[in-house]
């Protein structure tokens, strides 16, 4: 660019213009998306994308995230919608779900304790730009020691809030975890033979003693009857 003072002011004009562009094209997108709630993030020009894949991650507090980018488009990364959906996430090796190994073990834990893919199926929405949502997430490992072949698995429990960001800041969807240093085991413990004999004699002598005292007081009852 020319460094002439015509050159200049009309660099600033243009910048002008497509500053004012940008701020009415922010208010009307935000006026229009209140307007119509989340049916607009269906909309074929809003498709959105979809992100599949594992990550290799030490066993330490750590976090991955998304944000808008692209070498191959003309985007405003600032101005991103980070509404999303997550459809699975687990940690630790791929379980076999249908494996009816693999169910015969979970049906040992509650249903009300099953905390393995608590985000699934969930979505998460953004009403407004600069805002986006965080996971806090805190990884259990859990120990299935009921059978010749120890299964490890990863619950997990998560916390979820909007962050919002300022309007020269990239809004991302981040996942926040930490391992739990403790651990939960699931074991199968059986009664020795003798826990049976133990428990059969005491139901035998409870039984006798209980016997023995209603004698006794119907005995008293109609001894004192038949002296009246």
């Amino acid at each position: 660019m020319d460094r002439t003072v015509s050159a200049l002011f009309s660099y600033s004009k243009r910048r002008i213009e497509t500053d004012e562009k940008m701020k009415n094209w922010h208010e009307r997108n935000t006026k229009e998306h209140q307007q119509a709630g989340s049916a607009s993030m269906s909309r074929p020009q809003n498709p959105g994308c979809e992100v599949s894949g594992h990550l290799m991650v030490n066993r330490v507090p750590g976090n991955f995230h998304l944000e808008a980018g692209s070498k191959s488009h003309s985007m405003n990364p600032v101005m991103a919608n980070l509404t999303h959906r997550v459809h699975h996430l687990s940690f630790g090796d791929p379980l076999p779900e249908f494996s009816r190994k693999y169910k015969r073990i979970l049906k040992q834990v509650p249903e009300e304790h099953k905390q393995f893919n608590p985000l699934d199926g969930q979505l998460f929405s953004t009403e407004k730009y600069h805002q986006a949502w965080h996971h806090h997430i805190k990884v259990v490992s859990t120990h299935f020691e009921t059978t010749n072949q120890p299964l490890i698995a990863y619950q997990f429990l998560e916390q979820s809030q909007i962050v919002y960001y300022g309007e020269d800041e990239v809004p991302e969807a981040r996942f926040a975890y930490d391992i739990s240093p403790m651990s939960v085991v699931v074991e199968k413990q059986t009664r020795k033979w003798y826990d049976y004999l133990t428990s059969l004699c005491a139901i035998i002598g409870g039984t006798f003693t209980t016997l023995g005292l209603i004698d006794a007081s119907l005995y008293r009852v109609w001894k004192s009857k038949k002296i009246d």
